[in-house]
């Protein structure tokens, strides 16, 4: 099986760079295993059609995966009290 590619929206890039380097490094290690395999210990966000979802501690990653393309497109990685808040 191929690899998927990760991309990340700007807003991704700028809340992972925010985090303290603990958090950051396992945020880091579980976006590059979406890229070998998404989706790996998620749920599917309910009212999304392909909108997925990663616990890491109290941390969240929300991600869109795009079969077609082969492609993961990390939307949002914040806290859980904070995540789903628009």
């Amino acid at each position: 099986m191929a690899g998927y590619a990760v991309e990340f929206t700007a807003g991704a890039a700028k809340e992972i760079r925010r985090l303290d380097t603990g958090a950051r490094k396992r945020i880091v290690a579980s976006i590059a295993g979406l890229a070998a395999d998404p989706p790996v210990g998620c749920k599917k966000l309910v009212g999304e059609q392909n909108a997925w979802r990663v616990r890491i501690a109290d941390y969240r990653i929300l991600y869109e995966i795009h079969d077609e393309f082969l492609t993961v497109i990390v939307v949002r990685v914040a806290h859980r009290r904070e995540v789903y808040k628009r």
